[in-house]
Order: C-alpha cells, then sequence, then structure tokens
C-alpha cells in the first residue's frame, strides 16, 4: 500500500480562524482559541493519520508587520511553515477580507502563490454571510485558476471540515509518515498546560494586559499517590499589570486559577494542584534574551 505523508502550512491574517479549523481538523483541542487576533504564537504541529496518510499540519500565528520584537518571532514561525510546506491552506474571512485584498497583498503570501506548490483556498465564517455571496466568491477565486479548489467553510460549526480533509489527503505527495499513529501533536503536556493558562488568561482580563502575558511552567510533576503538581509563571511587563491579574485580595488570580486547573484537568484527564505566581519581566516582548529563554528563537526544521 502506497503511504502518503506531508506538511500543511494554514496561513491567514489573524483571527481568521486557523487555530479554529486545526482543532476541527484533528478532531480535538491542541491550539488555543479566542475572538482577540494574535492568540497564536508560536508554530504548533498538528498531526492527522489516516490508514494510509499523515498531514503534519503548521498552525502559523497570524501574518502581520512586527511593531515588536515577539512579532518578529512569531513572522519568523510563519515564514519558516512556509519553506518547511508540501502543501498552503490559505484562510480568509469572508466578513473581514471577502476578495483577500489584505491576505494576498502581504509579502509572504505572494512568495507562496509563486512558490508552484499546491494551495487550497478556503473562505471561512460563510455562515454569517448570504448564501448567494458565498456563491458569488466561489465562483470569483476560481476562475483565477491558481487554487487546486476553493471551499467554503465554517470551521466553527464543522461545516466543510471533512471536505478540507479529504482533498488534503489527495494531494499528498508519496512519503512515509513522519510520525506515529497515535502522535497528534509534537508539543509536551508542558506546553499545552502554558496555553491552556494563557487562553484563559484572555478570557478572564480582556482588554487589560493579554499581549503583555507569558506563561512558563516552573514545576511539572506527576504524582503516584495525590494530585498532579504544576506550578505556573505568569509573565507581565509592568507592576501595575501585576495587580490586575492579582486582583483585590487575590480575586483576579483565584478565579484564573479555578477556571485554568477546570481545563488542564479536562486536558490530562486527571486531577491536578495548580499554584500560580506572578512576575514582572520589563520589557520581555523586547528583550532576545528572555524571548530565547520563553521558546521563540529555537529553530525545529522538518526533516
Amino acid at each position: 500500500m502506497t503511504t502518503k505523508a506531508g506538511y500543511v502550512a494554514i496561513l491567514g491574517l489573524p483571527n481568521a480562524g486557523k487555530s479554529t479549523l486545526l482543532n476541527a481538523l484533528l478532531g480535538q483541542k491542541i491550539s488555543i482559541i479566542n475572538e482577540k487576533p494574535q492568540t497564536t504564537r508560536k508554530r504548533i504541529l498538528g498531526i492527522l493519520s489516516g490508514e494510509n496518510y499523515q498531514i503534519v499540519f503548521l498552525d502559523t500565528p497570524g501574518i502581520l508587520i512586527p511593531s515588536y520584537l515577539l512579532q518578529e518571532k512569531m513572522l519568523e514561525d510563519v515564514n519558516r511553515s512556509i519553506r518547511d510546506a508540501d502543501i498552503f491552506l490559505m484562510m480568509i474571512d469572508v466578513k473581514d477580507d471577502p476578495k483577500g485584498e489584505k491576505f494576498f497583498s502581504l509579502p509572504e503570501v505572494k512568495s507562496v502563490l509563486e512558490s508552484g506548490k499546491p494551495m487550497i483556498l478556503v473562505l471561512n465564517k460563510v455562515d454569517l454571510i448570504k448564501q448567494e455571496l458565498a456563491s458569488e466568491m466561489i465562483a470569483w477565486f476560481e476562475k483565477k485558476g491558481i487554487f487546486k479548489s476553493v471551499i467554503p467553510l465554517a470551521a466553527n460549526v464543522n461545516f466543510n471540515v471533512q471536505r478540507v480533509k479529504v482533498e488534503l489527503a489527495d494531494l499528498l505527495p508519496e512519503h512515509p509518515k513522519y510520525f506515529p499513529d497515535d502522535t497528534v501533536a509534537e508539543e509536551n503536556e508542558r506546553f499545552f498546560v502554558s496555553e491552556i493558562i494563557r487562553e484563559k488568561a484572555l478570557v478572564l482580563y480582556r482588554e487589560e494586559v493579554p499581549y503583555s502575558v507569558e506563561v512558563l511552567i516552573n514545576d511539572f510533576r506527576e504524582r503516584e499517590s495525590g494530585k498532579d503538581f504544576i506550578e505556573a509563571e505568569i509573565v507581565v511587563e509592568k507592576e501595575s499589570q501585576k495587580g490586575i491579574i492579582i486582583g483585590k485580595q487575590g480575586s483576579a488570580i483565584k478565579k484564573l486559577g479555578e477556571l485554568s486547573r477546570k481545563a488542564i484537568e479536562e486536558f490530562l484527564e486527571r486531577e491536578v494542584y495548580l499554584e500560580l505566581r506572578v512576575k514582572v519581566r520589563k520589557n520581555w516582548r523586547n528583550d532576545e534574551s528572555m524571548l530565547r529563554a520563553f521558546g521563540y528563537s529555537h529553530e525545529k526544521e522538518k526533516s
């Protein structure tokens, strides 16, 4: 039996729905989602294995013009995924960018269009527009003749997710599988626990501090008797942000801990004891050494 396998980069503007689509394709949540743009900061590998195929998805940060060093690192992840990809899954939010004028004007996207690699275009959030308009958009993009297919999609309600999966599998090159069949993600449990806490912080604090928050796991101990122990450090840039995270008499961080613990236990399928600490690291988003310590400068290349 011939085996097909390849890397698929999911590309789009911030908040286009890339992480929602990845979670839907895999049938489980590995990438945090939020109404705020730029929720995904690092390239995340999601692995979908069939009997004779394997799709390695690269969920990339939204493409943007960097305004600080962290965003430059995020853009590096995007460019690395572009280099690694065998296929491109290009995503447009039909409410925000109906003809893709913002998306296709980006230099990174122009380089993809010139790469000669197969591309599928997904028009996400079609459930929010009239069917006639969606049909017009599909016809308009199909006329360009540069995409293997143009697929209307509503990732949040699972509309056409299976079609995306089937068409991607059809385009895969012949290649042995890169990972064992039971592997769904490359990152370890510590990474996903830190992402869960960061997601809950995005929800809880909304506009106050979201882009200044990073989460580090300082201790993660599985214990035979009793709950697993997790100590997480919430990093912010200013003393005033630390006060917001903690809240009056510790009320806010207590709420964050409760929300995070429940989600972590659901993800790990076991009970945990979660301890949260808050530290100020001034201007960490523009500090090369801190970003390296937080895991933003490492290179993991496709083999």
